[in-house]
């Protein structure tokens, strides 16, 4: 996947190569050495195969050009009165680092290439200066092309990290998001630094799953429309859709999803409860207009559901995925990793469907967090069958979600309080001996309050399961 320096990122860094810098007096008056300059002069405006023997033939002059050794700085801190030349040297450093493999392990030797670079990324409060974004470009080709783990990038990554959120929350400039979502995917070369971009989700992930939200048509709203089916997003595709998310955009966010998905054993759970990752895309493959789009998508659920299938199969199954690949499978499709995602994922669904009860959808259900009025919750032999089943279910995990789900207000979205009282008071209904157990986990006292709830719905489902508790403590 090739991905070229966003039109913005381009055009600033050639405006700072062709722009003019008195190499001659900036040596004069000790801004640099003379050996610096030399160094310079030896890569500046040269065809990229000289450029590329003259570094790997002296790469130890060029590690102490840019990060210095004992007693002899780097350039940036030499120069770091003057920003113009500093705005060069980091457009110079990108260059070399893209171009010469081999530097960004030489930088490493013996110093840390990090310790002039990262106060850049703070280097002024206006808004207007290039010199942190350069930094960032420069940071991110150091880290990408030398696949260093060490406890120095360790330290540094979260630094660059946060800054580039910075970037990504600017929703009025697409052009700083896409180069801050590109630098993303440069930096998701291993699982540590994946580990770390997941560490520092509030920043990192939170703000790319609002940009698909809104590509999807869901914007801040609640997901409740997905859920229940009733969602009226246009399915013309995305370009110029519901915020404006440009198919670029779009993709390299994508593309970073995809890249932390390997990591879905371990956080693929997590992903799905805090963003309902596995409805968002299927929302977003049910209007994607591009192969590149779908393949990423397929690719990423191919990866979650596989690492995740006891907890998202059932969820991918509540959001209707199996007919969704359906229709996907029907449109024109020319990539053969994409069908053949496509495939496995409809194979693994298919299994799925075989094996499971109507106990396990109901079960799904709840554990996504989010109820509807699915089949189960009004037919009454499901309760008769199944009460003692749900309450004893790993401990009572089923009732401790309800009670979850209960304290919350769920104002975009009444009916799941409605439904959740109702499912309350089958389970006093049918197991009267263990209402204690809901007691315990505030249900009953939650119900009583919902008495008094604005929806007329949730008013009338908790006084009726209000009903079984005292039908059964007159009674005894």
């Amino acid at each position: 996947m090739s991905l070229d320096p966003p039109p913005y990122l381009g055009s600033l860094q050639n405006n700072v190569r062709q722009r003019p810098i008195p190499w001659d007096g900036a040596a004069r008056a000790g801004t640099i050495t003379e050996a610096q300059l030399a160094k310079i002069r030896a890569v500046d405006k040269v065809r990229r195969e000289q450029r590329k023997q003259v570094v790997e033939g002296d790469l130890d002059g060029y590690r102490i050009l840019f990060v210095g050794e004992a007693g002899t700085p780097g350039v940036l801190q030499s120069a770091s009165q003057r920003s113009d030349v500093v705005q060069y040297i980091l457009v110079l450093l990108s260059d070399l680092l893209d171009g010469v493999p081999a530097l960004a392990k030489a930088l490493f030797k013996d110093s840390n290439p990090y310790q002039h670079l990262l106060p850049l990324l703070a280097h002024s409060n206006n808004p207007e200066d290039p010199i942190p974004l350069l930094t960032s470009t420069a940071l991110a080709a150091l880290m990408a092309n030398s696949k260093d783990e060490s406890q120095s990038t360790e330290n540094a990554l979260p630094l660059v990290l946060s800054y580039l959120c910075g970037l990504v929350k600017n929703s009025n400039d697409a052009g700083l998001q896409d180069i801050a979502v590109m630098e993303y995917s440069s930096l998701l070369y291993g699982q540590s630094s994946r580990q770390l971009f997941w560490k520092q989700r509030s920043e990192t992930v939170a703000p790319l799953i609002d940009i698909l939200r809104k590509a999807a048509g869901i914007g801040g709203e609640s997901s409740a429309s997905l859920w229940s089916g009733n969602n009226t997003t246009r399915s013309s595709g995305f370009e110029g859709l519901s915020g404006g998310v440009g198919l670029q955009l779009l993709y390299h966010v994508l593309l970073v999803l995809w890249q932390l998905s390997f990591e879905a054993e371990d956080i693929g759970d997590d992903l799905n409860d805090e963003y309902d990752i596995v409805l968002l895309y299927t929302q977003l493959l049910r209007l994607s207009p591009k192969e590149k789009t779908t393949r990423l998508l397929l690719s990423t659920l191919n990866n979650l559901l596989e690492a995740n299938p006891s907890t998202l199969l059932p969820t991918a199954v509540l959001a209707r995925l199996p007919a969704l690949l359906q229709n996907v499978g029907g449109r024109h499709l020319t990539d053969p990793d994409l069908q053949e995602d496509l495939e496995t994922l409809k194979e693994m669904l298919e299994e799925y469907r075989k094996t499971k009860t109507t106990f396990d959808e109901y079960a799904a259900e709840v554990q996504s967090g989010h109820l509807r009025w699915s089949p189960p919750h009004r037919h009454q032999t499901f309760w008769t069958e199944n009460a003692r089943k749900i309450l004893d279910f790993e401990n009572g995990k089923i009732p401790r979600k309800l009670a979850d789900i209960m304290k919350k207000p769920w104002e975009n979205d009444k009916a799941v309080l409605a439904i959740a009282c109702n499912d309350v008071g089958n389970l006093v209904k049918e197991v009267p001996e263990k209402r204690y157990q809901l007691e315990k986990l505030g249900l009953k006292t939650r119900i009583m309050e919902l008495m008094q709830d604005s929806d007329e719905n949730v008013r009338w489902e908790s006084l009726r399961a209000l009903g079984g508790w005292l039908k059964y403590s007159f009674e005894n």
